[in-house]
Formats: structure tokens, sequence, C-alpha cells
């Protein structure tokens, strides 16, 4: 291999003609936003977008500042810091792959107990806007209830520490406190994560947390804030030694690439306070209406990943195109999306829902994303909750059939026995994966203790539909195994227990 080209401003002319690179002047780069949660989903997305607008000469003074707050955004802020904060990004299509260089993103913040770096630039008056992509699971959400967990004890916790607090929400709350102090104005805050209404559930967080320590700054964050809802959209693997050996394909040395497919969708809430990027001049849509669309995604694409992941992992399949590849999966994909979830979820322009499935399916099958299915099937408690769930009370409620959601959710059940099929042990895969593992053995002797828990399904175990067609398939999986059930599932063949 040719010596490799170490990612840098001053080396960007350096790289290979093949490679798109910046074709701004990244130094008269001035800063608009704050990112807290620097993967690799935001780098191949918002970042991207704000991206190509400065490319287009646009949008110059809307750079980014990332940030983190957990003890292992460290090491991501030195891996970026240390290349000037660009990235390569390289898109994975099966008629070949390309290289691009996005450099939108001008500093990393320290990563620091009390988050006071962090809070003291969210409170220059230049940050306009506070993105995040802290996932699902980061937004203190009481399962049980939908509701804003003030009790979690990192909440307890900023609530009584309010200048040094531990989560982006506290951090968000204190800044907010000294621009309201100095007369400095609002910030929009961003969700960018796979929540419906992710921007209400922002507002809640953030209002909520503020009221526990100061009831009139919280009054003031809801009168003059904004939290536009939004739907995200691109697969984007995890980075490993596959990743590193791409880059390095290409001649260049970045210890932090990103891999992506070759498709984006951004739907907004055109609501911003203080103003925000011409998104929408390089493909973002703007919508008053942006539940439609997340219902679509998080439906059926976001659940489709959850409906192959969990028993293409079970069966020992590695990758999610090598899920699709599996004639059961695919076949039970179709029909629980087709029969079970599709008739409860509208059409947005230009798009129905089946053929948002046919789209779905071409992306899922991409030979050239390798996208692990233990990384899709992480999180359960948080992904099933939010992907699967709600379509079961869809169905529930407009009579359609609940067979393969009731499979899908004994499905994850049988995961969270930690063994698969081949008897291979699974590593712990989720937040709560001791909690889960203790009742998932209960349910080996009563299943319907796996629906008794209230805080991921509510009263779905008192709904004698839902919970006799999971305990079927649950007894139906511990007797015969994963195939079968897909088998008799796909055939309309139900078996005897």
């Amino acid at each position: 291999m040719d010596e490799l080209t170490a990612l840098s401003n001053i080396t960007l002319k350096n790289l290979p003609s093949g490679v798109r690179v910046p074709h701004y002047d990244r130094s008269v780069l001035s800063a608009g936003i704050v990112h807290i949660g620097l993967g690799n989903f935001h780098r191949a997305h918002q970042a991207w977008y704000l991206h190509r607008l400065m490319d287009a000469g646009l949008c110059h003074d809307w750079a980014i500042i990332g940030a983190g707050v957990r003890a292992n955004d460290a090491q991501q802020r030195e891996r970026l810091i240390a290349q000037d904060c660009l990235t390569t990004l390289i898109e994975l299509d099966p008629s070949g792959m390309s290289a691009e260089i996005s450099g939108s993103m001008i500093d990393f913040l320290p990563v620091e107990e009390g988050n006071q770096a962090l809070i003291e630039r969210m409170a220059q008056p230049d940050i306009r806007i506070v993105s995040l992509t802290v996932t699902e699971g980061g937004y203190y959400i009481d399962p049980s209830s939908g509701g804003f967990d003030a009790s979690h004890p990192d909440i307890v916790y900023d609530s009584q520490n309010p200048t040094h607090p531990k989560t982006a929400f506290g951090a968000m709350v204190a800044a907010l406190k000294l621009r309201r102090e100095k007369e400095l104005g609002p910030f929009t805050g961003l969700s960018c994560d796979n929540l419906q209404g992710n921007g209400t559930i922002l507002k809640r967080a953030v209002v909520g947390l503020a009221g526990m320590s100061d009831p009139d700054l919280a009054t003031w964050i809801e009168a003059q804030c904004t939290f536009p809802n939004s739907m995200v959209d691109c697969i984007v693997p995890a980075t490993g030694p596959k990743e590193l050996e791409l880059v390095h394909s290409f001649g260049i040395d970045d210890k932090a690439p990103v891999t992506h497919e070759n498709f984006r969708q951004w739907v907004i809430e055109d609501d911003f306070c203080a103003g925000r990027p011409d998104w929408d001049k390089v493909g973002a849509t703007l919508s008053g209406d942006v539940h439609e669309y997340e219902a679509m995604k998080l439906r059926i694409l976001n659940g489709g990943h959850q409906m192959i992941a969990v028993p293409a992992d079970l069966l020992g399949i590695d990758t999610i195109s090598g899920a699709m590849a599996h004639d059961g999966i695919r076949a039970m994909l179709q029909k629980i999306i087709k029969q079970e979830v599709a008739p409860n979820v509208k059409s947005v322009p230009n798009m129905a829902p089946l053929d948002y499935l046919q789209l779905i399916e071409r992306r899922f099958s991409n030979p050239e994303i390798v996208d692990t299915t233990r990384r899709v099937a992480f999180d359960g408690s948080s992904r099933q909750t939010g992907f699967i769930v709600p379509s079961i009370r869809d169905a529930l409620a407009g009579g359609q059939p609940i067979d393969g959601l009731a499979l899908m959710s004994a499905l994850w059940a049988r995961y969270c026995l930690a063994q698969r099929e081949d008897g291979s042990a699974i590593a712990p895969n989720d937040p709560y994966w001791d909690e889960l593992q203790i009742v998932a053995h209960a349910a080996q002797n009563n299943p319907i203790a796996w629906l008794k828990m209230r805080k991921y399904y509510g009263d779905l175990s008192e709904n004698a539909v839902f919970s006799s067609a999971f305990a079927h398939w649950y007894e139906v999986l511990a007797r015969d195994g994963v195939e079968a059930a897909l088998s008799a599932y796909n055939s309309d063949k139900v078996p005897a227990v």
C-alpha cells in the first residue's frame, strides 16, 4: 500500500484526486451550532447537509462545535481534534464506493465533569441551535407513562446541582439560564434521534428539568425556545477494522472514518427561534407535518430493523444484509409490515407505505453496508418500546392481525435469554440486560411474565388477543426453535402447542 496521508487542513490538497474535498475556506467559518453526541450518524447526516451548504457558498456562519457529556466522548474528541475535526465519509453503494471529506465541524469542546466548557459555549450569542444525537434511550423517558422521568438519579442530581450538571439537558438548562441573565435570547433545541415527536420529548426534558430547580426559568424556556420535531434517516454502521481498511484504501489516514449508504432523508419542522441554515437547499424537507414522515420511518424502517436483527442474531447471522438473504426472515418482515403495520401508516408526499417497504428492503439488502445485527438489536428496551409496541396497539385497535408482532415480541424475550440457537452466548446488549434476563428466565415457566413488564408493554398483558398470541409463539420458539417458528408464521400454518 502507498503511504497514507494523515487527514488535516494542510493535507487536504494532497489527497488523491478521486476524493471530494471541501470547496470552501474552513479558516473563515464561524460557529452557529453546538451538537451534543458526535457519533457516526451525525457526521454522515446533519453535518453532511451543512457541509454541502457550505460547498455551495452558503451558511459559513453556521459551523458546528462538537460536544459530549459521557466519559468515552473524550476519546472521540482526541481523534477528531487531531485531524482538525475533518471526517472522511465513505459512501457504500453496490455500484461502487466514493469518499468525501466533510468539514462543517470546526471544534470539539473538552469533555469534563460538570460540563463547564459546554455550558459556557452554549451561552455565547453566536450559538443559535443546540442539536443532539444521544440515542433513543438518552431522553429520560418513563417507560410506563411515556413522560419525563424526573425520578431518575441523573435528573435528580442535575436538579440539585444545576451549575455542574451531568446530563446534556442539565447543561442546556444552565446555558439558557446564563443567556436569560445576560439578555442574549434563546436558542433552538433540535433533537435528531429516532423518537416520534423528538422535539416535543426534548422540550419536555429541558423544561421539566428546569422546573425542578427554577420554575421561572422553565417558564421562560417554554415561552422563548423552540424545539422542532424532525425525522432523520441514513444507515450508518459503526466504525471498526473493516472501515479503517476502507479509508486506507483511499490513501487516507483517518482515525474516525464513517461509512454510510447512498440514501439520506431529513424532514424538519420549520420552527427555529433564532434562525437556521438553509438545509432545504441541499435536499432536506421542511414540513409542517413531520409526524406522518416520522410514523412511516419509525414503524417500517426502525421497526423493520428490529424484526430482522433479533431473529438473525439468534440464528448466528452477523449482518443486516445477511438477515435479508435469509428467506424466512425476509418473508416475515414483508408479511408483518404488509398485514400488521402498513394499514396504520399514512402515505406522505411521493411515498406510500408499501413503496417505502420496497425501498427499505433494497437498503437493508445492500451487501456493501456491513451493519451488524448485534448493533441494530442493541437497546431493545427502548427500540421495542418505541418501534414495535405502538404498531401492536394500532393493529389491535384497527382489527388487523397481530400474530407477527406477537412473534416479534416473543423473539425479543427469547433473545434476552442470551443464547443463540447454536448454543453460543449473546453478550449483554441492552442497558437493562440483567433485568431483562431475569424476566426472560421467568417467562420460561410463565410466558406472560414477559408481557407484565408494564414499563415496556403497559397493559398489553391484559389483552387476551395479544397475550394469547404471544404465549403461543413463545412456546413454539421454546419447543421448535426460530427457523420453525418463522416457517410456521410465513406459511400460515399455526402449529399446535
